[in-house]
């Protein structure tokens, strides 16, 4: 069973930048796709990143956000910069056994979510 652990929201301004981290234990972690979703209050999970041996980017972050990962550390993070108010949700790591989706549905493991809050 993998465990993931996300770390790194916090509070910012607009146009500002944070690295979200997510360790994972108990698993082959280069074995899975790796994603990081967030959800808005009110509002769907919605994939943003993913990565395998490519990444996948939604277009409301691409540009903004990258996603990479160190298998030696068994850590996935999502680099944000320009920042905007829209992007305020908990964002969660999770990790798939089928490359490449954006489906939540068939992500087998989670995080418990770190907030990201950004101020206009």
């Amino acid at each position: 069973q993998v465990q993931l652990v996300e770390s790194g929201g916090g509070l910012v301004q607009a146009g500002g930048s944070l690295r979200l981290s997510c360790a994972a234990s108990g698993g082959t972690f280069s074995n899975l796709y790796m994603g990081w979703f967030r959800q808005a209050p009110g509002k769907e999970r919605e994939f943003g990143a993913g990565i395998g041996r490519s990444t996948k980017y939604a277009d409301s972050v691409k540009g903004r956000f990258t996603i990479f990962r160190d298998n030696a550390k068994n850590t996935v993070y999502l680099q944000m910069n320009s920042l905007k108010p829209e992007d305020t949700a908990v964002y969660y790591c999770a990790g798939s056994t089928i490359w490449r989706t954006a489906t939540a549905k068939f992500y087998d493991y989670w995080g418990q979510g770190t907030q990201v809050t950004v101020s206009s």
